[in-house]
């Protein structure tokens, strides 16, 4: 919320705003985080065009040409559409712009089309719910800022885009495609991995609530809990760690939910610990899934340590971003290892494990 308007900068283009004003306060973190986001816009914009091949000039044509027309329309309806009109128009012109360059190549082969226009449409929408965020941060519906709401899927969505250009980027691979046609027999951490992953995913959309609403320090203390091992969450209590915050970034009080959300994220890391732990041990003689299993663990370790100190150094914004990109990883390496595994489920059983067969 550095800079309060979208999809302007202060009132300027987003790619016009002065460089003289970046360093004002925390501009230059959320408008460098639009820019970038833009650039991944046009990056997939490209990824889809490509992926898809030839037959993909037209719908990208028409997308575009249709986009455009419904950001001129907004521009013209209402101010109030003034946002949503330039955003359509600057999007459509970058889809436009994919559809008629010429690029003469066949569709990549099996899903990846329809992977690449699933990342086509995500991308906008991630877009649309940032930007949002930010207009409707003051709007309160059923004692729900708006902007909050819209910031948690924001971050949920993000991680769940993450995921789908890494399954691309996997089955784009040489090693995918070697893979193909080899015999390997059922194994049985696939179900482990996918209960992990479901686990983390979960645990994300805690903790993207609990940082949206800035209760990642509702418990101040760890391993304890305002020195208990379960808190005590009655409403004397709750006003008596109110009065001892020290935390600086919200003047908010934090409540009994938050509290409790609090808990049911340090619960919940104790169970993955235990559940990626499993597939570790359960892939071990798994030569594709050992290394990808144990690299896994040592994420997920980190990622508790990261929790932990994130707390002690009274959420400091570095120890709190790696915290949120090891979540990241963990997510996608999870991801992976439930495509490798069910996918080696379904090949044929009946055949030996092998390295892959030219």
């Amino acid at each position: 919320m550095s800079v309060p308007d979208w999809p302007t900068s202060y009132g300027y283009s987003m790619f016009a705003l002065p460089i003289s004003t970046w360093l004002t306060g925390g501009i230059f973190h959320e408008h460098t985080h639009r820019l970038w986001a833009s650039f991944v816009g046009v990056l997939v914009v490209a990824l889809t065009r490509w992926m898809g091949g030839k037959k993909s000039r037209l719908p990208l044509t028409v997308i575009g040409v249709v986009e455009i027309l419904l950001g001129f329309a907004f521009l013209k309806i209402s101010p109030d559409l003034k946002g949503a009109g330039h955003f359509l128009s600057g999007i459509g012109s970058v889809v436009l712009l994919g559809g008629i360059v010429w690029v003469k190549n066949k569709p990549s082969a099996g899903r990846l089309p329809v992977l690449g226009w699933t990342a086509f449409w995500l991308v906008q929408l991630q877009g649309l719910l940032g930007g949002l965020r930010v207009v409707l941060d003051s709007q309160v519906v059923a004692d729900v800022r708006l902007g909050t709401a819209f910031g948690i899927f924001h971050g949920c969505l993000g991680q769940g885009f993450l995921v789908l250009l890494a399954v691309i980027a996997l089955m784009a691979s040489r090693w995918w495609v070697q893979q193909r046609g080899c015999g390997i027999k059922s194994n049985p951490a696939g179900r482990w991995f996918l209960f992990a992953t479901i686990l983390i995913f979960v645990q994300l959309l805690i903790a993207a609530t609990m940082r949206h609403q800035h209760a990642g320090l509702a418990i101040a203390d760890f391993p304890k809990a305002h020195g208990q091992w379960w808190p005590d969450m009655s409403a004397e209590a709750v006003a008596g760690y109110n009065a001892q915050r020290v935390e600086v970034t919200t003047s908010e009080q934090i409540t009994t939910f938050q509290i409790g959300l609090q808990m049911t994220h340090r619960i919940v890391a104790c169970f993955i610990l235990l559940a990626v732990s499993s597939c570790a041990w359960k892939a071990r003689k798994v030569q594709s899934l050992k290394p990808l299993a144990f690299i896994w663990l040592g994420l997920i370790v980190i990622q508790f340590a990261l929790g932990a100190w994130t707390i002690w150094s009274n959420k400091a914004a570095d120890v709190a971003t790696a915290h949120v990109v090891v979540g990241a990883l963990s997510l996608v390496t999870g991801a992976l290892g439930c495509l490798i595994s069910f996918r080696r489920q379904t090949v044929s059983a009946a055949s030996p494990e092998v390295p892959f067969q030219k």
